[in-house]
């Protein structure tokens, strides 16, 4: 089996796996309940947990579809950037080091449990939707910010700038350069793409609100 399919079913297993776990140990349903409980009746949220139960699936289904669009994007992206930087490289080789590169952000649910259950034991579900650990956000705290501001300072993080780094390292090494030139490529092709998502996800939520 191709290398890179074993990496992404691997990597589609541990998401599942990771995600599984964070909702049971912080007992996300019940955080839900409590939130909804300010809204709702007692009849209409119990309507509406056998409504999710019934198709919890269909939210598992939706990581491997997630990640294959995010990787194979990713991937499209660099491929450009480095067409336009005069390199090439296969686009197969791009996205196996780019799903390899994914592997850095299965340490966000892991520092998010362990984050809530060892040291923030008393928190909200508003919490835990806006807690992202390593991130500018954990400075200046979300309760603190318009929320359209959220999102960019979630993003500005040390699991991103560690997944920047090595992109960078993947390309120079297999372009046969150095870790600067990779960088080069990267800082000029996905950082803007990610600006231009944060950019887009907070024109919605400000419109949204």
């Amino acid at each position: 089996m191709n290398s890179a399919v074993l990496k992404y079913l691997l990597l589609c297993s541990l998401s599942i796996i990771l995600n599984h776990f964070f909702k049971e140990i912080v007992d996300l349903d019940k955080l839900l309940y409590n939130s909804l409980s300010e809204q709702f009746t007692s009849n209409q949220i119990d309507k509406f947990f056998k409504f999710q139960k019934k198709w919890e699936w269909i939210g598992y289904i939706f990581i491997p579809i997630l990640l294959l669009i995010k990787t194979s994007i990713i991937a499209s992206i660099l491929y450009i950037g480095l067409f336009f930087s005069n390199r090439d490289l296969k686009f197969s080789i791009i996205l196996n080091f780019v799903l390899k590169a994914e592997f850095i952000f299965l340490l966000v649910p892991i520092s998010k449990l362990i984050w809530f259950y060892f040291f923030e034991t008393n928190f909200i579900l508003e919490d835990i939707q806006n807690f992202y650990p390593l991130s500018a956000l954990n400075i200046v705290r979300y309760k603190e910010l318009e929320i359209w501001f959220i999102y960019p300072f979630q993003v500005l993080n040390l699991f991103e700038f560690f997944y920047i780094i090595y992109l960078g390292y993947e390309i120079g090494k297999h372009t046969q350069t150095n870790t600067d030139y990779g960088l080069k490529v990267v800082g000029l092709s996905y950082v803007p793409s990610l600006f231009l998502w944060v950019a887009t996800i907070m024109f919605f939520t400000l419109n949204y609100n």
